[in-house]
């Protein structure tokens, strides 16, 4: 099977109509579908369903979508990586939201850097779930990623399970209250990860969204680690029963070789089986104490 058939099946098997999917991929209807009719020949099955007013996939074609898309993210990822092996300090790149490695960055990078295997680190900072996107394109080598995030094409090993807390105003009637729920909030579990309010869509970091939600603009929901990290006078912090659990891991390629890469996955892994045997310390005590900021490089030297 050629990739451009492929990629053509995938652009068709997306958009569910032939124009879009033709405009999408810039050629004109009839060779697309003279494309899909000779994909169908030759793996001998009906990919999709047509009729004058729709077009569906069959389990065939639901299948050789989930297929496909992993095989063509591979051949862009191969791509990428062979342009960076070449690159004057190749290394790993691992790829983080801004404020959202619950402490761990620093700690991760320096236990790496002690391991044989260690090559230098480019921390690549990313939006909240654009981490698995960047694994499966090649443009990063390990990541740490969020749930809910696309598993597609990827291995994961858990690193920290945590409660979710509710940020409010200080101000706010709900700050009184020691425990909310969802509805409280005017939440459901599909929330999870959006501010509800008045929220910006340049909000972009943890520092913007707090002062947002000091200002009573929003109302979000964030890992418990937060109310260590960031404690402020105009935001407070109260649990939520009923909120889904956040859950981080590390997470690298299923099809990775790379020695350096488990090396940064057992780095990762070890970290956190130690902070979570250490005991925990209060908001008042992570305020006072130097350095907890999260602090992330975007360089890390290491030796090999």
């Amino acid at each position: 099977m050629e990739s451009r058939a492929l990629r053509y099946f995938v652009a068709v098997a997306e958009e569910l109509n032939f124009a879009r999917a033709a405009e999408r991929l810039g050629i004109s209807p009839p060779p697309l579908s003279r494309a899909i009719r000779a994909l169908e020949t030759d793996l001998g099955v009906t990919l999709f369903e047509r009729s004058t007013h729709r077009v569906a996939l069959t389990p065939a074609g639901e299948v050789l979508l989930t297929e496909g898309r992993i095989a063509l993210d591979a051949l862009t990822a191969a791509g990428h990586r062979a342009q960076r092996a070449v690159a004057p300090q190749a290394g790993l790149v691992l790829a983080v939201k801004a404020d959202g490695d619950a402490g761990l960055l620093e700690p991760i990078l320096e236990r790496f850097a002690a391991d044989p295997a260690a090559v230098p680190v480019t921390v690549r900072l990313c939006a909240l779930h654009e981490s698995a996107t960047l694994l499966r394109r090649g443009e990063a080598d390990v990541a740490l990623v969020h749930t809910p995030y696309d598993p597609t094409g990827l291995d994961s090993e858990t690193l920290t399970v945590e409660p979710r807390v509710a940020a409010v105003a200080a101000a706010h009637p709900l700050a009184a209250r020691t425990r909310l729920g969802l509805d409280d909030l005017g939440m459901t579990a599909e929330d999870v990860g959006r501010p509800v309010g008045r929220a910006r869509d340049d909000c972009r970091d943890l520092a913007q969204l707090l002062t947002l939600v000091a200002l009573g603009e929003v109302v979000t929901l964030l890992p418990a680690s937060v109310t260590l990290r960031y404690p402020r006078p105009g935001v407070a912090y109260r649990p939520v029963v009923d909120a889904p659990a956040a859950v981080m891991a590390v997470a690298w390629p299923q099809q990775s070789r790379s020695t350096a890469t488990a090396a940064l996955v057992r780095a990762a892994t070890a970290v956190a089986e130690a902070r979570t045997r250490a005991p925990q310390r209060t908001p008042d005590e992570a305020s006072s104490a130097p350095g907890t900021g999260l602090g992330a490089r975007a360089v890390a030297g290491a030796g090999g």
